[in-house]
């Protein structure tokens, strides 16, 4: 069992970090021997792509699997190979002005890739890689799900969204929401809440998994 798990919070303490944490730690305890491997992005962002991985991808080459040798789409391929040997992602991120953080956002543009994880069809993109669960942490300042909500969200639709289109449409969300009002002995009762509230969709999953494998 191997578990990815990604932060984009640049803070080392963050709510996010915290969250994803214990998400992880959970996972430890249902499956103890677990892998788990880091990508930081918050405190080692990507670079984003440049002019070089545009043109690989404009030519015919780049949606060959020899188009993967290029020196413009190795560190796009070291990334979805991260995310192809997980059996589960975990992603601690923080809800910046009402959406992802530009570090995850330079990291989902190197693995939704056509030909490589996306199918361009007549129909519509599809998903090139098997699904598998992702839990995404989310901390936010103010309020944005719930009868309470205040302030729009584009960070679970888009991920929704850009997850589903490489394949990975079992997304689960843990929002921490109002982290700007609240003190760390309530936000750790809310993450022991969100963490429990997923634990009978975390054994399912896992179980699904050991019966297909």
């Amino acid at each position: 069992m191997n578990i990815l798990h990604i932060d984009c919070s640049p803070r080392r303490e963050s709510h996010s970090r915290r969250l994803s944490a214990a998400i992880v730690e959970k996972l430890l305890t249902m499956v103890p021997e677990a892998h788990v491997s880091r990508r930081d992005l918050g405190r080692e962002p990507i670079p984003h792509t440049g002019a070089a991985y545009a043109a690989a991808l404009a030519t015919p080459a780049s949606l060959s699997a020899a188009g993967r040798t290029a020196d413009a789409v190795l560190p796009s391929e070291k990334l979805i190979g991260e995310v192809e040997r997980a059996d589960a992602i975990v992603i601690g991120t923080p809800m910046n002005n009402f959406t992802v953080p530009s570090v995850m956002k330079a990291w989902i543009d190197q693995i939704l890739r056509v030909g490589r994880t996306i199918d361009s069809t007549p129909a519509g993109k599809v998903g090139m890689l098997e699904d598998r669960p992702v839990f995404v942490a989310i901390a936010s300042g103010g309020v944005f799900m719930g009868d309470r909500a205040n302030q729009p969200d584009f960070l679970t639709p888009y991920l929704t969204a850009a997850f589903g289109c490489i394949g990975l449409r079992s997304v689960h969300y843990l929002p921490l929401q109002a982290t700007a009002f609240i003190d760390e002995a309530r936000a750790a009762e809310l993450r022991r809440s969100l963490v429990s509230a997923i634990q009978p969709e975390m054994a399912g999953l896992f179980a699904a998994q050991r019966i297909t494998s």
